[in-house]
């Protein structure tokens, strides 16, 4: 890691390594075009110095053209997931093998050596250790060549990795076991050690990064919840509604307000630029999809790209596979979901890393940037899986290609890596006792009039949804043909595929609902946490008036051996936690029986508290039982990781920050908390923060 008193490698040996692996691979390259030439049908290299020459045109052909061809087509490159950039190499292979020996190569013929030579070269790229980012840090280098000059300072910038849903306890054990070489190293080094903190309830992305960006992330009770004044549901990865919770959040202080940017996050945290960020991605003055353009500008890179997207496809069927053949414990993962997960754990990986690669380049001051890779794998493998655990592998090579570019940097860096939150291994309440919570709650209640539960779509469809939007609204040629591509998946929240749009439609249509049309209950589920409102009773009911209206639904959930505890408002005892066998009462900590919150964390009572006085505390609230021998927690959605509520792993997230860096004074609980801590760490480097108005009063 270069920090301000690290002097940078010898310009000279970098060099030399740079151009030895550069021939080696080329060399590689050429040997598997003139094998290829062997076996494929309508290919004619006559001999080594051949294939050798055709790769040198190639080389040329791809620095020349797909640069133009990108910055028409931005947009389109992106819809069609890459393919555009293989019909382009394979267009490439076909003329260079034309200009050299003058054959007539099929079409067909230079599709398969395209393909090929991208296996080989990613696979030969990875072994020799070559830069594989040279060329797109080129093209950065000639963008932002003024931007350079402004930002040469020793002081140094700092680059936020977050790694979405991986836990402290998780990450100990994946440096133990060699899984993340990078940390390890770091962390043996002495240059960086690990601050275990405390995430809020609700243990999830949205708040939690409202909390870390923002500084706050007061009111928001789940990743859904039901808000009863405006009659709206509201979702975290919507567009409208993210946008909504930055408004309310922001005070202009953010994380990111003195010159950052935001990669690939939920919400901005007052960055003046960003990009794949969802809650700023109708707002043109600062989300511009032209961010992404050194990326798509290397064809190679998009084809590799590609090819390691459909790798990681075939991996997930093999994973899936080996868990049924098994017996192991799983939820159904087939349909579109391997593409999903590949446009996650790859296409996003890859994406925000070329962003960061190009704000290092550029010598910006802090960037924060959320891959959530391992997240979305965890969630539908296990937080410990091994393809889990592959995925965590690959972000850490990220951090590695990130450490290598500092030294082009105009300012030294640091790079912190952390996580919002965790997640707690646990069978789906469905698989264990045979009923969603939704059907538990109609089966308890009085009446049959009406009881929805608004399906819990992933929220990388959300993600996905966004950044199509983003790309479909730039003013550009491909933004318009991204557009025309896009108009009939586009919804009130802008561009909604697969579930995400009948999602996006039951949301419009319960906001849009009369106050007469109101369903009577809602449930919604927010990983292990339920939240159930009753929308056509006005303000927050208690205990007595559910009771009246719907008897036996509070004790029937209390009672239930996989839910853990209900929150409930009492009249005459404020808020209380009833559970199978005993009750808490938050006004005075005071048990009757067995506290249903034993296991659940030494804060769990001063979460429940805060969440109570949120002004969108659902009328009851729901947890899953948390099994603390087996470290197990029960989640309401179909998942085998989860998070959103309280117990276990999800709770305790990481931050991986400079050795250097002043140890904190006290543990740090809640988002908020770690956002003040990061800012005051930034400072001591000599970084300016914006300081929110209460701290100027």
């Amino acid at each position: 890691m270069q920090t301000a008193t690290t002097p940078k490698p010898p310009a000279r040996r970098r060099l030399f390594g740079f151009i030895v692996r550069v021939i080696a691979l080329g060399l590689i390259q050429a040997l598997t075009l003139w094998g290829a030439a062997a076996i494929i049908p309508g290919i004619d290299v006559p001999s080594f110095g051949a294939a050798l020459s055709v790769v040198i045109v190639l080389a040329i052909f791809g620095s020349l053209i797909w640069p133009l061809i990108t910055r028409l087509l931005l947009p389109l490159t992106v819809l069609t997931f890459g393919l555009l950039a293989l019909v382009a190499t394979t267009a490439m292979v076909w003329l260079s093998l034309g200009v050299v020996d003058h054959s007539n190569p099929t079409v067909l013929g230079s599709f398969f050596v395209a393909v090929l030579m991208t296996v080989v070269s990613t696979i030969a790229g990875t072994l020799l250790d070559v830069d594989g980012d040279a060329y797109h840090l080129r093209v950065v280098r000639r963008r932002i060549r003024k931007s350079r000059g402004v930002n040469e300072t020793d002081v140094p910038g700092v680059i936020f990795f977050e790694i979405d849903g991986l836990g402290e306890q998780v990450l100990r054990e994946a440096v133990d076991s060699g899984r993340v070489p990078t940390i390890a190293r770091w962390l043996a080094d002495g240059s960086h050690r690990i601050v275990g903190w405390e995430c809020d309830l609700s243990s999830q992305t949205g708040a939690s990064q409202a909390g870390l960006l923002l500084g706050s992330n007061e009111n928001m009770p789940g990743f859904r919840w039901y808000e009863k004044e405006r009659g709206v549901l509201m979702v975290s990865s919507s567009v409208a509604d993210t946008a909504e919770m930055e408004r309310r959040a922001s005070t202009g202080s953010g994380l990111l307000a003195v010159d950052g940017t935001s990669r690939g996050n939920l919400l901005s945290g007052d960055a003046p630029r960003a990009s794949a960020t969802l809650s700023v991605v109708r707002d043109k003055d600062r989300s511009q999809s032209s961010e992404f353009f050194a990326f798509f500008s290397d064809p190679s890179g998009m084809t590799r790209t590609l090819v390691l997207s459909v790798h990681d496809m075939i991996l997930e069927k093999v994973a899936y596979w080996r868990q049924i053949r098994s017996g192991d414990e799983h939820v159904h993962r087939g349909g579109i979901y391997p593409l999903l997960r590949a446009a996650m754990t790859v296409v996003m990986r890859e994406l925000n890393t070329a962003t960061l690669l190009a704000d290092i380049v550029e010598g910006v001051p802090v960037s924060y940037s959320t891959y959530v890779g391992y997240d979305e794998v965890a969630h539908h493998s296990g937080i410990r899986a091994p393809d889990a655990l592959t995925v965590l592998g690959r972000l850490d090579r990220q951090l590695l290609r990130l450490e290598r570019a500092i030294p082009q940097a105009p300012r030294p860096y640091e790079i912190v890596v952390l996580s919002d939150h965790g997640q707690s291994q646990g069978r789906p309440f469905r698989q264990r006792c045979g009923q969603t919570l939704e059907q538990v709650v109609e089966q308890a209640c009085s009446s049959e009039s009406g009881v929805i539960a608004p399906p819990a779509v992933a929220e990388s469809w959300g993600e996905i949804g966004g950044w199509l939007t983003e790309l479909s609204t730039e003013d550009s040629a491909g933004g318009r043909m991204m557009a025309r591509a896009t108009r009939s998946f586009v919804g009130a929240d802008g561009v909604a595929l697969g579930p995400g749009r009948e999602a996006q439609d039951q949301h419009l249509a319960i906001t849009n609902a009369a106050d007469a049309d109101r369903p009577e209950v809602i449930v919604l589920a927010s990983g292990c946490l339920g939240l159930i409102s009753f929308p056509r009773t006005p303000g927050r009911l208690t205990l007595e008036q559910i009771e009246h209206q719907h008897p036996g639904l509070v004790a029937s959930l209390a009672a239930h051996p996989d839910i853990g505890w209900v929150m409930v408002r009492s009249e005459t005892e404020g808020a209380v936690v009833l559970g199978a066998e005993g009750k808490y009462r938050l006004s005075d900590d005071s048990v009757t029986g067995v506290s249903p919150i034993a296991h659940f964390g030494a804060n769990a009572a001063d979460h429940l508290r805060r969440h109570d006085s949120f002004g969108h505390c659902p009328d009851l609230l729901v947890s899953g039982a948390y099994l603390s021998d087996e470290d197990e927690i029960v989640p309401f959605e179909e998942f085998m990781g989860s998070h959103g509520g309280l117990g276990g792993a999800q709770m305790h997230p990481f931050a991986i920050v400079p050795s250097g860096w002043s140890e904190i004074a006290a543990p740090i609980v809640g988002a908020a908390a770690m956002h003040h801590q990061l800012k005051a760490w930034m400072v001591e480097g000599g970084l300016p923060v914006a300081q929110s108005p209460a701290a100027l009063e």
